[in-house]
């Protein structure tokens, strides 16, 4: 007897519509331009919707986890203390730049831009949760969320009878997630922030020249560590999510910020482990490429600006130019055949002394041109070569503008807002990432939480209110 089931249009291969078909044929670059589609973000569903986090968070790397999951669509609560809220929100570049108001009994204060990108598109609420008259309400809120993040001191929730091993008991699919300093060991009790991370980790001792260069350890500016741990511990969230699909059960995630910082080092501990070597510093040229590194231009891209950070900055280039077909060109460029009949092999090349005479040459060919000129010449030779960007630079990439990387918002509660990264850090054709709102107020969302989600009612709200309990 014949088999009578019909084939669906679904499960043949190939194009199922004619807009299908049209994507098929275009372009590739064309058809990402299409299905990313910077802009139009709003208009598709959001991955992480009908998942609930709370966040008791401060500072970034802890914040950071939440708001990824927030700009993937989760409906993420933060909870800060009454009336001062996260740390994070006293701190901006040189102490300059705010956005008012912090709270809506101090209109005069405001929060630091060194909020921004950690808390974007949380709903704000306020709470003493480690007291008696708000233990109700908390456990309220963790009956009704997935998971809650996290970062005081270990054992500071378990004291206050909020950590993990007693929320499981009321929310079995409940996902803890600790993040901190050093976690359990000998440590344990060691607080941390980036700075601390990079230096206990070992990062700091590898970043910068070395010694015989006038070098030094060094931080890096930014607070790398704290957006990094962030990140890990949201791919972490996103695996406890999954394992909660499959078994029902929710889980505990202990994060140690210092531990995170070892996993930027790559080989750095196995080399020590198997051959006895300190890793040494090497400042912007590379142990393991060469070339392949940054080198100093002698005249500024901004000869006439008055910000010193664009005149005598703006000097620095990416060079890369490591195998061989592609040294020997650049020792054409620069008029040093010389180098390439001494070093015709990456071996010879990649040694320390070999390097010293590389980059010096290098340096002296650029000593007379703007870092522009550099990468044009070595660019239209087929070279990779890219300027050191700095901020002015990133804003104007028309390659940063095109992704979405760089984008204005219009901001609900403070205007036109720049912001980077957070609709392209990782483009999803599907659900993509989005910035609602970059921040709200510390309690702003108060009402919406306690009244419309809880129920409880205005008059109990606004007792909490005054004895400063949110």
């Amino acid at each position: 007897m014949k088999d009578q089931r019909v084939t669906r249009i679904e499960d043949l291969p190939g194009p199922k519509s004619q807009g299908e078909l049209e994507e098929m044929k275009m372009p590739y670059e064309e058809y990402c331009r299409k299905v990313f589609a910077p802009g139009q973000e709003k208009t598709k569903p959001e991955a992480l919707k009908g998942i609930r986090w709370l966040s008791t968070t401060m500072y970034i790397f802890t914040p950071h986890s939440v708001a990824n999951l927030a700009e993937l669509g989760a409906e993420c609560i933060k909870i800060e203390m009454p009336r001062m809220g996260d740390p994070m929100r006293h701190t901006s570049p040189f102490n300059e730049c705010y956005l008012y108001p912090l709270h809506d009994t101090r209109p005069m204060t405001g929060t630091g831009l060194g909020f921004t990108n950690a808390n974007s598109n949380e709903y704000y609420i306020s709470m003493d949760y480690h007291v008696p008259e708000m233990k109700e309400a908390f456990y309220r809120l963790v009956k009704l969320s997935d998971g809650l993040t996290e970062c005081y001191r270990p054992g500071t929730f378990d004291r206050w009878k909020q950590s993990y091993r007693y929320l499981q008991e009321i929310n079995p699919r409940f996902i803890y997630v600790w993040g901190g300093g050093f976690g359990y060991g000998p440590k344990v009790f060691g607080g941390s922030y980036d700075i601390l991370g990079q230096a206990h980790a070992g990062l700091a001792s590898v970043t910068g020249f070395h010694e015989d260069f006038g070098g030094h350890c060094t931080k890096h500016s930014n607070w790398c560590i704290d957006w990094y741990s962030g990140t890990q511990i949201t791919v972490a969230i996103l695996a406890a999510l999954y394992w909660r699909r499959k078994t029902g059960l929710g889980t505990m995630i202990e994060f140690s910020q210092v531990q995170a910082a070892t996993r930027c080092l790559g080989y750095a501990a196995p080399l020590y482990g198997r051959f006895g070597i300190v890793r040494q510093r090497w400042g912007n040229w590379d142990t393991q490429l060469c070339v392949h590194g940054i080198i100093l231009c002698g005249k500024s891209d901004y000869p006439d600006e008055p910000n010193p950070q664009l005149k005598y900055e703006a000097r620095y280039a990416v060079v890369s130019a490591f195998n061989d077909p592609d040294f020997k060109e650049l020792c054409a460029i620069i008029g040093r055949n010389d180098l390439w009949d001494q070093y015709k092999t990456l071996q010879d090349r990649v040694r320390p002394e070999a390097q010293i005479v590389i980059y010096k040459a290098l340096e002296e060919w650029a000593a007379d041109k703007t870092r522009s000129q550099v990468v044009k010449t070595l660019t239209d030779a087929g070279l990779l070569a890219m300027p050191v960007m700095n901020d002015k630079e990133v804003y104007e990439s028309e390659h940063f503008r095109q992704r979405g990387t760089v984008r204005w918002l219009e901001d609900p509660l403070f205007g036109d807002v720049l912001i980077q990264s957070g609709h392209s850090a990782g483009l999803l054709s599907k659900t993509p990432r989005r910035v609602n709102w970059i921040w709200r107020p510390v309690g702003a969302d108060n009402v919406k939480i306690y009244h419309e989600m809880l129920g409880y009612p205005m008059s109990k709200i606004e007792e909490w209110y005054e004895k400063n309990l949110i």
